[in-house]
């Protein structure tokens, strides 16, 4: 941690002539007799994406930002304000500004001591990973194959992204921390034809890691294999039913449906305001027995691991759930004190323009007892459902409508045909009750998960194994 604070203090700090020192004096223009808290966040971002589509790279970008953003708080007012520049003269202005906004006051924080928390991921620039020939290469291979593996594959879209951000945080409660976040992704998407009727795939992957670690293996590869399967059984499909039956989710990916329906209705904010399905309610019956739904901020090179959190406290895995009983929230610094609870290493911002909230790094449920095939032959008619797409939910009641992707029919405990058109329809709190089998398969997602919430956007991971869950309302296209 001592190497990533010199990392980021050469890089943040030095440029503008600051010292460590320097940030004594903002603090003492911060703080006062009516400002329980302030703090400062360093950032600097470099970020490049490229993109080929209809066999020819169309874009390429490479973008570099930096900035400070400066927090004052009394009580649940908050003042804010940053800069793009990070000199001692706009620093001072921003603190001026953001302590105007909260309160006004005299006095000081508590000197910065290191904050100390082990490197999830290498402190790399993921850009410098890989030539720019072999970025472009990279796109036009994985183009050749996917229109390799059928002719009925019209068209390829791949995208390859990389950033890195370097951040040091500095706090009135004397947090000094620092974080270097590597972070890649390779998306494909393929549209395939056939007797005039289109339809697509999707797959990618990343995490915080350089590109070679995201293309070794075959990995691209198997990213455009996975994107054909799914246009392909797509083509098949015929129209869903609909009513209500019983739902066989997939393991990994479809566990966004917990991420939206039930994960933002455990975040503090939400609950300290009374807003949430799930507030005042820790310690009651939430879930079916069985249910254990966590968020692993922990997770070695996860596309929703950090370190350390955008306030400087060192992530942790939360157990939101345990055996069916609500037993905690997630936690940002400012929601934890007005609820008199711990901060669990969750609040996180876009950037040094945005405030930090409470948000979910990887958030899964954990494997049960059951064999996945077991769960099948268990459902005389119901939906499987292995891959989602996009869904929208109600945080304060859970209600939720989540399209499938991809989704068959179980008929006498076998998965028949491809059904096109299904939506789930229902409430995060009913679901989590109406889960009647956990299987042994937990598995993660590829790393593809962008989490919004007020406006902001961050990287996240979610997971889950196969899950049987009874009597939730499919909506379908047949007639």
């Amino acid at each position: 941690m001592d190497s990533l604070i010199a990392l980021a203090e050469s890089k943040l700090l030095s440029p503008g002539g600051i010292a460590t020192g320097d940030l004594d004096r903002v603090f003492t223009q911060l703080m006062g007799p009516s400002i329980d808290a302030a703090d400062l966040y360093f950032q600097h971002s470099r970020s490049e994406s490229w993109l080929l589509e209809e066999g020819i790279v169309k874009d390429g970008s490479h973008s570099i930002e930096q900035g400070v953003g400066v927090r004052a708080i009394s009580g649940e007012k908050t003042g804010f304000a940053y800069s793009d520049e990070i000199v001692l003269p706009q620093l001072l202005e921003a603190s001026r500004a953001a302590r105007a906004i909260a309160h006004d006051g005299n006095g000081a924080g508590k000197p910065l001591a290191l904050n100390g928390a082990r490197q999830l991921y290498p402190a790399i620039d993921p850009v410098e990973s890989l030539p720019n020939p072999d970025k472009i290469a990279l796109l036009r291979e994985v183009d050749a194959y996917a229109r390799s593996r059928d002719p009925r594959i019209k068209q390829v879209i791949v995208s390859l992204a990389a950033t890195i951000d370097t951040i040091l945080i500095a706090a009135s409660d004397g947090t000094l921390a620092a974080d270097v976040r590597p972070l890649v992704r390779l998306s494909v998407q393929v549209i395939a034809e056939q007797n005039g009727r289109r339809e697509q795939g999707n797959a990618g992957g990343g995490g915080r890691y350089g590109y070679r670690e995201l293309i070794e293996n075959g990995r691209a590869l198997a990213f455009a294999d996975e994107a054909v399967r799914q246009a392909l059984v797509n083509l098949d499909a015929v129209d869903a039913p609909a009513g209500s039956m019983t739902v066989v989710l997939g393991p990994g990916w479809p566990g966004v449906l917990l991420h939206e329906a039930i994960g933002h209705g455990l975040e503090g904010d939400f609950n300290r305001k009374g807003s949430s399905a799930f507030s005042g309610r820790i310690g009651q019956r939430v879930a079916a027995k069985g249910v254990t739904i966590v968020d692993d901020g922990t997770l070695q090179g996860r596309r929703g691991s950090l370190s350390i959190d955008d306030e400087g406290t060192p992530s942790e895995c939360t157990t939101l759930i345990e055996d069916g009983i609500l037993k905690g929230y997630m936690q940002d610094k400012l929601n934890a004190r007005l609820m008199g609870m711990a901060p669990t290493g969750n609040g996180r911002r876009e950037s040094f323009t945005t405030l930090p909230m409470p948000r979910m790094t990887n958030t899964y449920m954990r494997a049960g007892s059951h064999d996945p095939q077991e769960i099948i032959r268990s459902v005389k008619r119901g939906l499987y459902a292995p891959n989602f797409g996009g869904g929208q939910v109600d945080i304060t009641n859970g209600k939720f409508v989540f399209s499938a992707s991809e989704a068959y029919l179980i008929e006498d405990g076998r998965v028949t045909r491809p059904v096109k058109g299904a939506t789930l329809i229902g409430s995060g709190p009913e679901v989590l009750n109406r889960v009647s089998m956990i299987g042994n398969d937990l598995a993660l997602d590829e790393g593809v998960g962008v989490c919004g919430k007020d406006g902001q956007s961050v990287p996240v991971g979610v997971g889950q194994p196969t899950l049987k869950i009874d009597n939730m309302t499919v909506g379908g296209t047949a007639s």
